[in-house]
């Protein structure tokens, strides 16, 4: 199922990893396990935002997607599940079956 990732990183922490040369090895290794459909990235409150939308294989999955994040970039994350226009039609189609 598809879900969309709401991710804020702590500045203090990403600074350092910046500092210290690691913030791209260390994000490339992270989307290279998550494969996103899409990765956007912005400032959001004064602070490194992204949102990106992953395949997430069954409930299971929530910790191998959101523990990267947490203990790299001590960040906030929101996720939710999402639909594409052919997958809303497609439920829509069920309402009236």
């Amino acid at each position: 199922m598809r879900a969309l990732l709401e991710i804020t990183l702590d500045t203090a922490t990403t600074n350092k990893l910046i500092k210290d040369g690691a913030v791209a090895a260390t994000f490339d290794r992270i989307m290279g396990e998550l494969k996103p459909e899409a990765a956007y990235f912005f400032a959001r409150g004064g602070r490194r935002s992204q949102i990106i939308v992953i395949d997430v294989a069954d409930e299971a999955s929530l910790p191998s997607i959101c523990e990267p994040f947490w203990l790299e970039f001590n960040a906030d994350i929101d996720i939710r599940i999402c639909m594409n226009p052919d997958e809303l039609r497609t439920g829509l189609d069920r309402l009236g079956r």
